[in-house]
């Protein structure tokens, strides 16, 4: 197992100068079920575009010396309300209390180390710095038996449910993209999940 070395937050223009590998982390550890993600850099760019705009975002960046090895995201849920207030309707929360903890992505040979914890730590502590008093995230659903399912695959609800999220009965976004294998974009159900601050 690789050691990682450090774990801090990135704002501002340190946080700029950091998405290109953050990208390049998408790309990589997405790959991987249950995203299945065949992504490209001009995509990854133009998704990342938000946090570069957003004065209240914020990488936590996981470090092996000066490599960035492992990041997670995090801006008011505000900033993606194009995307997900569709899938908040209905449930009487005020999207502007909510701060949205986007990806966390860690290279496989770095896990076991704590970084997952300190992702969340790190970007629940600034959402409340901002004075949010919620956390969301949402999660890709796919079938059980799909056909792509490792046999060793564990879903990361224990862990999510022991930080303090629990699912939002039916706030569900679609997303799309393209899978690997595929020819085209097709879209995926994406389960919310929150917490109090």
């Amino acid at each position: 197992m690789a050691e990682v070395t450090d774990v801090h937050a990135l704002t501002g223009s340190t946080l700029a100068g950091a998405l290109d590998d953050v990208a390049r982390l998408r790309i990589a550890v997405f790959r991987a079920w249950p995203y299945l993600y065949d992504g490209d850099l001009e995509y990854e760019r133009k998704y990342l575009q938000s946090y570069r705009d957003s004065d209240k975002a914020i990488v936590v960046g996981a470090f092996d010396g000066d490599r960035l090895i492992g990041a997670s995201t995090g801006a008011p849920l505000t900033d993606h309300a194009d995307d997900f207030a569709a899938a908040f309707e209905g449930s009487g929360l005020d999207l502007a209390e909510i701060f949205y903890c986007a990806e966390s992505v860690l290279l496989p040979e770095y896990r076991g180390q704590g970084v997952g914890h300190r992702f969340f730590d790190l970007r629940e502590a600034h959402a409340q710095s901002l004075g949010f008093g919620k956390c969301a995230f949402c999660a890709v659903q796919r079938p059980q038996d799909h056909p792509m399912r490792p046999a060793s695959y564990r879903p990361l609800d224990e862990f999510w449910r022991a930080r303090g999220y629990e699912k939002l009965a039916g706030a569900v976004a679609q997303f799309s993209w393209k899978d690997l294998g595929d020819k085209d974009e097709t879209l995926k159900p994406l389960q919310f999940w929150i917490r109090d601050l």
